[in-house]
């Protein structure tokens, strides 16, 4: 008996050992959560500062002038207009004096500039240094807003506004957790009621979306003790962490709930029954989830501090849900036993004959439909060879955020307060006199700001006024000149070091930094994801079509992306206002994501095709047996997948939205194209040769599958 035990897999024995021993399994668990919990709220989150973000030459840039000592001071803006664009004069000033009074009065003001008034008298501004560091200035820019908010109360006939780099982080990271908020009271009823159409049974339905918010309540626990090894960066990782806790948390305690219930079905008692899943769906589980964080992993390579904070707290959620899958859950299958279901024989014959008839084409002509599948696949992916890369910018982000229409009227007012490159010149001692004086004459050529030295004079800093929207050719084509042919004609190259920074040199520079790691992600996910499927099932073709149909999903994530957002014809149906471009980070971000997924769906279809094979069922009857036996699970996965992906369409940031497009489409896609014509025709074909260099268990004669269908 103790030798039994040992020969099985330690995640059947923690199974076991949790559906025996219940009670102190779901007690550990509760206990684990808490101390994830508690560690997150003792440690706090380590936030990114902005040189975690610096990338390219835009970085060093910002790096020359920070060891000089001269990066520049955050500035909000005052904006007073009036409802009615006619403008008081004498109204206007006493409301600019007021502001003036009560930032002088604030600590974190380092200094408030005189008021200007725009060329057509419409508006007046009043700029607000903020003392301390960029870093610190972003942390204490909510002082400001309420003394904003009380200079419009004591002037009701006039619009006074904030806005600036500061506002409009925090007003833009509240906006978006409040979205996130919102697609949680839709996503989590949304998933309960998708699960108890699939069960029938509440409680059974309740246990993968109990699993998956205690996973998510844990993994953001961790999440903050990590940032200190990997920097928060900001919203965007925790609404990632939320949709993958909700869509693996889901579906790996979907597939284990509906083993055991089949397992129930057939007679096992409830620890028989646990074991059984165990070893089977529970198997598949985790070989997913190893595939999933591995392809996660691949982030990292990008070298950004987004990505790797991302990388972070997806990979976390995973893992608890992963330990949830194997540990609580069992324990809670056998205490509520009695109230999930699953003693009742199912009648799969009826479930096999539907699928025989959907899985016809690639059963009795599986060359057509290959060919007919691939031909789809590349329709939908070829958009993507048209993909433009941009980077989200004060233009992109919701109107609704009040800074950032605030920012757009302070911008038509004064167009000389947008965007701006910030050229950093370092020279050595030697030619510090004369590359001062180039500098002075290069920042009079262009309108540029006032030259700014460092004590020792070999360090300067200047501002370029560019008034044109940050991702416009306009704009890019201004930092190109600077780059390529003013910096270089007017300082030379030999004894001087210069870069350009700003909001568009970030832009264009981050798009540089993500397009040039896409192939190195790809390389590494493909083979990772390559190794994890051959020693699933070792089988070298397997792998293969593993590797490639997630690349296939990705391809026709990009190319929806493509059609639309970089088009305006989606714009009404889908909330937004197109950019022309898609997000930079969206093609690294979905090809993480989806190769992860799908690579978990290969895993639960691959895994019953195989037990139907090891049973003596020859491949060609094993593909039908094996996609008829994991479609009900499979497809409610996909639908709550589905579900959770499309739910962060609520969410006004455009980058959500492309999150939610792409990723909907593709598991949609997945679960229409690549798994019901690409991947059983491509079985069928080979045949036995599928499980190469492996050899399957001994099979009867072929039963015909014609005679199924």
């Amino acid at each position: 008996m103790i030798g039994n035990e040992r020969r099985r897999p330690a995640t059947v024995r923690v199974a076991v050992w949790s559906a025996r021993h219940p009670w102190w399994a779901i007690a550990g668990w509760i206990g684990f959560v808490l101390l994830c919990v508690g560690a997150g709220a003792a440690t706090g989150t380590n936030r990114g500062t902005l040189a975690d973000f610096r990338i390219g030459e835009a970085g060093r840039a910002e790096t020359i002038a920070e060891d000089a000592g001269l990066t520049p001071p955050l500035v909000e803006q005052v904006l007073i207009t009036a409802p009615s664009g006619r403008l008081d004069p004498a109204a206007a000033g006493a409301a600019a004096r007021d502001v003036t009074a009560r930032m002088r009065a604030l600590p974190v003001v380092a200094a408030v500039g005189e008021p200007v008034r725009s060329v057509d008298g419409a508006a007046v501004r009043v700029p607000v240094t903020l003392a301390g560091d960029p870093d610190t200035a972003r942390r204490t820019v909510r002082t400001l807003l309420p003394e904003t908010t009380a200079v419009q109360a004591v002037h009701p006939d006039l619009v006074v506004v904030q806005t600036g780099n500061a506002s409009i982080s925090v007003g833009v990271n509240d906006k978006q957790g409040a979205d996130l908020a919102r697609v949680e009271l839709i996503s989590l009823p949304v998933t309960f009621a998708i699960l108890f159409l699939a069960f029938g049974s509440a409680l059974a339905a309740g246990l993968p979306v109990l699993l998956a918010i205690s996973a998510f309540a844990g993994s953001v626990g961790l999440y903050a003790v990590a940032s200190w090894a990997f920097p928060d960066a900001g919203g965007a990782a925790v609404s990632v962490v939320f949709l993958l806790g909700m869509a693996v948390g889901v579906d790996y305690a979907l597939f284990c709930v509906k083993r055991v219930r089949e397992e129930r079905a057939r007679g096992l008692d409830r620890v028989a029954a646990v074991e059984a899943a165990a070893a089977t769906s529970g198997r598949a589980v985790v070989t997913s989830g190893i595939a999933v964080v591995v392809s996660l992993a691949g982030l990292y390579l990008v070298g950004d501090v987004i990505f790797s904070s991302v990388a972070t707290g997806a990979i976390l959620v995973v893992a608890v849900a992963l330990a949830g899958s194997l540990t609580v859950l069992p324990a809670l299958l056998v205490v509520l036993a009695p109230w999930t279901g699953g003693r009742r024989r199912h009648a799969r014959d009826g479930s096999v004959g539907r699928w025989a008839a959907v899985l016809q084409p690639a059963l009795r002509r599986p060359g057509v439909t290959l060919m007919a599948g691939v031909a789809i696949t590349a329709a939908v992916a070829a958009p993507a060879l048209a993909m433009r890369l941009g980077t989200e910018g004060k233009e992109t982000f919701p109107v609704s955020v009040p800074a950032v229409a605030a920012y757009s009227q302070l911008t038509t007012a004064f167009p000389e307060a947008g965007a701006a490159h910030l050229v950093a010149v370092r020279a050595e001692p030697a030619r510090a006199a004369e590359v001062a004086a180039a500098l002075a004459r290069l920042a009079a050529g262009t309108a540029g700001g006032g030259v700014r030295t460092s004590a020792d004079g070999t360090t300067s800093v200047f501002s370029v006024p560019m008034p044109h929207p940050e991702n416009s050719t306009e704009a890019v084509g201004s930092l190109e000149r600077l780059r390529r042919d003013l910096l270089p004609a007017g300082l030379g190259t030999s004894g001087v070091e210069y870069a350009v920074s700003g909001e568009v040199a970030r832009g264009v520079d981050y798009a540089a930094h993500q397009d040039a790691r896409i192939p190195w992600v790809i390389a590494f996910v493909s083979v990772a994801t390559l190794v994890v499927m051959l020693l699933a099932f070792g089988s070298v073709p397997l792998a293969a079509i593993g590797v490639a149909i997630n690349l296939a999903a990705v391809a026709v994530a990009w190319g929806v992306l493509t059609l639309v957002f970089q088009g305006t014809w989606a714009q009404d149906l889908l909330g937004f206002t197109s950019t022309g471009f898609v997000g930079s980070r969206m093609p690294l971000m979905v090809l993480a994501i989806l190769v992860g997924l799908s690579t978990d769906y290969q895993i639960f279809v691959v895994s019953r095709i195989r037990e139907a094979v090891d049973r003596g069922v020859p491949t060609r009857q094993a593909v039908l047996d094996g996609i008829a036996g994991s479609a009900a699970v499979v497809t409610s996965g996909a639908v709550i997948m589905l579900s959770v992906f499309a739910s962060f369409l609520f969410i006004e940031r455009i980058e959500m939205k492309q999150v939610a497009v792409g990723l909907s489409v593709a598991v949609l896609f997945d679960a229409v194209v690549l798994r019901i014509l690409i991947l059983p025709s491509v079985m069928t074909l080979l045949g036995e040769r599928s499980w190469w260099p492996g050899r399957p268990a001994a099979q009867p004669a072929a039963t015909p599958v014609r005679a199924l269908v």
